[in-house]
């Protein structure tokens, strides 16, 4: 049940965040290894991001990837949150004088994102190819041709088999290590110095609305250029093979966006982030918290 529920409160954000990753998507791989100033950029910032592509692909546009995007949420979060729920159930965060310990609820955070992250690598590997799928005329990154996610997979496992439907996968790992530990260890300490201050009443939505935003603040500033760099990752065009032809792993992409667009490079699509992955989180961690209470109320 603590899987079920998770899972669905993550879909349940990703229906209102969807087209942000959409933006955030096109807007990290704009410019992709190329010196600010030499490009021309389709998309100045999120809104104007999110004019250009209903006008230009139109409104549905704003939904694409929604599909994997969907299934990845629901079995990446399904997994993370679940398993972290299971482990603070059991008191294994908490210390012996029942105070929460920061580096047990990092590490299990951690790791219950990577179980999840590699086990829907795949499907997030396919949302990247068709969010960035574009009109010619505002097209960033490599285009890839999939019709929708079922034909992606099969394409990519006919093309280059197990390892081609993971490629990007340990590159992507970083990335949800450093925004799982963050999100779950931020979120579970803020909500204990709530309660424990009594700033709201025991049990109350505020406290899990409260502790999310702050969540939220520090996930982006610590996962965004991971993010952009996982985003590029999956999105590089690849040999008959299935190896990709412009990086060789996440340091490489690292020191060549540095190298390259400077440390802006790194941060690129940050509006975007934040908008998305602020949203995502409040959304995710709050409906997870309202679900958990409402089944320990109603299945006693």
């Amino acid at each position: 049940m603590d899987f079920l529920m998770s899972g669905l409160a993550a879909c349940g954000a990703c229906l209102f965040t969807n087209p942000l990753e959409v933006v955030k998507t096109r807007m990290q791989l704009q410019g992709e290894l190329q010196a600010p100033g030499t490009y021309q950029r389709h998309y100045r910032n999120v809104f104007h991001a999110f004019i250009t592509i209903g006008k230009v692909d139109g409104p549905a546009a704003l939904q694409k990837g929604l599909a994997p995007a969907l299934l990845y949420q629901f079995l990446m979060n399904g997994i993370r949150l679940g398993t972290y729920g299971l482990a603070e159930a059991g008191g294994y965060l908490h210390t012996a004088e029942g105070s929460l310990s920061q580096p047990r609820s990092a590490a299990t955070g951690a790791l219950a994102g990577v179980m999840g992250a590699y086990l829907g690598s795949p499907i997030y590997m396919v949302k990247t190819h068709l969010q960035a799928q574009a009109a010619s005329e505002i097209a960033v990154g490599h285009q890839y041709k999939h019709q929708g996610m079922f034909q992606a997979l099969s394409e990519i496992g006919q093309k280059h088999g197990l390892v081609g439907l993971w490629r990007g996968a340990l590159g992507g790992l970083p990335r949800v290590i450093i925004g799982s530990s963050t999100q779950l260890c931020t979120f579970s300490s803020t909500k204990d110095f709530i309660t424990q201050w009594e700033i709201f009443p025991p049990q109350s939505w505020k406290v899990a609305l409260v502790a999310a935003m702050v969540s939220g603040i520090a996930v982006v500033l610590a996962m965004t250029p991971f993010d952009v760099v996982s985003t590029r990752l999956y999105n590089q065009p690849t040999d008959a093979r299935g190896k990709g032809l412009m990086y060789r792993g996440m340091l490489d992409a690292l020191l060549q966006t540095a190298r390259t667009e400077g440390v802006f490079g790194m941060y690129k699509g940050i509006g975007a982030s934040y908008f998305r992955l602020g949203p995502h989180t409040i959304l995710s961690l709050f409906f997870w918290d309202r679900l958990r209470t409402l089944y320990c109320t109603y299945a006693k």
